[in-house]
């Protein structure tokens, strides 16, 4: 009896230790940050300043795996179906996370459930640039050009239900002009066929239009903010040139699969908010025209869930579609 009472102890106290013999220390190998556009993007650029920093932090490589297409559901698909085991991220924004998501019927999944957030952070305002052969230097100038062009102007996006495109569309039905919307994979791309002429203008995150801008192969004419940029005070609003009320601002999160142990989102977001404080990341995300905003993943999960019922019904009424 003895014997046997003693087997039975030493078994249930073995089956008691598996979970914890099983649960490996996180990370125990390379950390994939998937970025849902092409390189050159606000996205790309954010993640790929803070990889080095959490790499130093957890001594494993966070890798930026850049996987464009679909309005950036493909890179958000790959992560919602990857094993929520903390090694496989997303950076993602209002384009793909929110806006592509309202206008998207095949996702097959919401990512307000499927993509818990990990932190909020960085503010991406956008812009609107033209390249300099048009000749165009405000928005006034602008609408004018629009307005002379049989068929309207075309302009270019960083992809269908970014919030580049809606930033477009939401122009061209306050200014009621005709707008054709061309959609790249990713601001890198769009940008580029900007600078050759390909497009005579473009909406896009301004960090990607920093520094093209600066050599003047690009020419910015106007941030879609509230109020003009504190670090960036010489770029007038769109709203102060004669649209007022315009305003479409982006933004870029951390976000993990369903799923995912609350210890690791947990680790991730203090992680995310100390490499944020650090004076060179604020230095730099300020040299690309963008901000801090650090969210913890509680008030990022609203924040998002508000974003939807924000822009659901400026969607419906600006006619947006997917291309």
């Amino acid at each position: 009896m003895t014997d046997r009472r003693t087997l039975l102890t030493a078994t249930i106290a073995s089956a008691l230790a598996l979970p914890a013999l099983a649960q490996a220390p996180w990370p125990n190998r390379p950390v994939t940050m998937v970025v849902p556009w092409a390189p050159g993007g606000s996205n790309d650029v954010v993640a790929r300043l803070m990889a080095p920093h959490l790499s130093e932090r957890f001594g494993q490589q966070f890798v930026v795996e850049n996987r464009a297409g679909g309005g950036g559901s493909i890179g958000m698909g790959i992560v919602a179906r990857a094993r929520p085991d903390g090694h496989t991220l997303l950076i993602s924004s209002a384009s793909n996370h929110v806006f592509h998501a309202l206008l998207s019927t095949e996702l097959g999944y919401d990512p307000r459930e499927a993509l818990p957030a990990i932190a909020m952070l960085v503010d991406v305002p956008n812009a609107f640039a033209v390249n300099p052969a048009t000749g165009i230097t405000t928005i006034p100038e602008l609408l004018a050009k629009i307005r002379a062009t049989r068929g309207g102007l075309s302009f270019a996006s960083s992809g269908t239900g970014s919030s580049n495109h809606l930033g477009g569309e939401l122009f061209r039905m306050m200014t009621n002009t005709e707008l054709t919307h061309v959609p790249y994979r990713g601001g890198g791309p769009a940008v580029t066929d900007l600078v050759s002429g390909t497009v005579p203008f473009a909406v896009m995150n301004l960090p990607t239009l920093v520094g093209p801008a600066s050599d003047g192969r690009v020419r910015i004419i106007g941030v879609a903010t509230e109020q003009r940029l504190s670090f960036r005070p010489d770029i007038p609003t769109v709203a102060e040139q004669g649209l007022p009320g315009y305003a479409v601002r982006s933004w870029t999160g951390l976000f993990a699969p369903r799923g995912t142990p609350q210890p690791v989102i947990e680790r991730m977001a203090t992680a995310t908010r100390e490499v944020l404080a650090l004076p060179a990341v604020k230095e730099r995300l300020t040299a690309l025209a963008s901000e801090p905003i650090w969210m913890g993943p509680g008030d990022t999960d609203a924040f998002v869930r508000a974003e939807y019922e924000r822009w659901r019904p400026v969607i419906r009424a600006a006619g947006v579609t997917l291309e």
